[in-house]
């Protein structure tokens, strides 16, 4: 594939710098690009990575003095490298069509120019969109749905009753609707209860692999629009995740959890159930939520407390080794100084005498 650089340029409205008239067949970074490749620099501190490179042009907030090379001047290149991957660089879809190893249920209505995989088991009354690529192995369970132009990947299940919006991709081995964790004790046993809602998963959002996402005991378990997730997070029943948050790996949300708009969590950190999240919240990666927390604020530590204190009290946790040896040479001085304080005999006093009255 060479594409000419000026249509690039005009697919990520940028500038010129140096000539245009050269074909691009790649996108890379700086020290893997080779001699068709297009590659950019973040920041302008990466010059010299870039004459190093073999890159036959870069993307760039401004030029590369003393370099040759065709250069687009853009105001953010990681915005211009993301659209021209999406425009340009991404592997083809597979092939539209129905692979005659799937399996349909009854009542099962199908979008056009569709691609359904290998091994693909859908059941009864499932509705899916157009455009939709369901690669091989899927499960999609009775009553699902399915929105426009979504991607599921190898492996995945999407389970009875749940529904996935527009431009949805779900990574593989991921599952949406398992049953959510809840039981009652009762005589010394664990009594399974029916969790009999299920979960809705609205436009442009992303599923790592191995995510789980577990149906409402009742009603439903809601991921809002925009959200992106990475690998292997767990999401519990009950629990709402607002419009464009951010989940890293490893995440555990547990049940009935609340989380608003644009909360970000870092990786490994756990929220008990029951809690608010406000809006544009920052979670540090290995945190252990147990409150509510409310909008704008940035937390950490278990159990996390306001960001400026957890990094005071991390400081302070190095330091304990050194306080600790003051502490004990404190304890001997006061130990001492009470010693030196027993070991002297108690000042002598004489006794008041009642002074005689006077004789008239």
């Amino acid at each position: 594939m060479n594409i000419p650089l000026q249509e690039l340029a005009q697919a990520i409205h940028a500038t010129i710098h140096g000539s245009s008239d050269i074909q691009i067949s790649g996108l890379s970074h700086l020290e893997g690009a080779s001699s068709g490749d297009i590659s950019f620099l973040l920041k302008p501190s990466f010059q010299k990575a870039a004459r190093q490179s073999q890159a036959a042009a870069f993307i760039v907030t401004e030029p590369i003095p003393d370099d040759p090379r065709p250069q687009l001047i853009v105001p953010n290149p990681l915005v211009a490298v993301t659209t021209l991957a999406q425009k340009f660089f991404l592997p083809p879809l597979p092939p539209r069509g129905i692979h005659p190893t799937a399996v349909s249920g009854l009542d099962v209505r199908i979008g056009p120019d569709v691609s359904i995989g290998a091994l693909v088991t859908i059941g009864d009354r499932v509705l899916i969109g157009s455009g939709v690529t369901i690669h091989a192995g899927v499960h999609i369970g009775d009553d699902a749905s399915i929105g426009d132009e979504c991607i599921l990947y190898p492996h995945v299940s999407l389970l009875t009753k749940c529904v996935l919006g527009n431009r949805v991709i779900v990574h593989s081995g991921a599952v949406i609707g398992s049953d959510g964790f809840g039981y009652v004790q009762h005589e010394g046993r664990h009594h399974k209860i029916p969790q009999l809602g299920h979960v809705i998963i609205e436009d442009d959002v992303e599923l790592g692999a191995n995510v789980t996402v577990d149906r409402a005991t009742f009603g439903s378990t809601v991921i809002k629009r925009g959200t992106k997730i990475d690998n292997q997070v767990q999401i519990a029943h009950n629990v709402v995740i607002g419009e464009d948050c951010i989940l890293v790996a490893q995440v555990g949300i547990a049940g009935s959890t609340v989380l608003g708009r644009h909360v970000m969590v870092g990786g490994q950190a756990g929220l008990v159930d029951h809690v608010t999240i406000g809006d544009q919240v920052k979670i540090a990666a290995g945190s252990g939520v147990t409150n509510d927390v409310k909008s704008g604020q940035i937390v950490g530590g278990r159990p996390a407390v306001e960001h400026g204190i957890w990094r005071r009290s991390q400081v302070i946790q190095y330091q304990l080794p050194e306080l600790r040896k003051e502490l004990r040479a404190l304890q001997k001085q006061v130990k001492h100084l009470e010693s030196l304080l027993t070991a002297q005999p108690a000042p002598k006093t004489e006794r008041f005498k009642k002074p005689s009255p006077s004789k008239p």
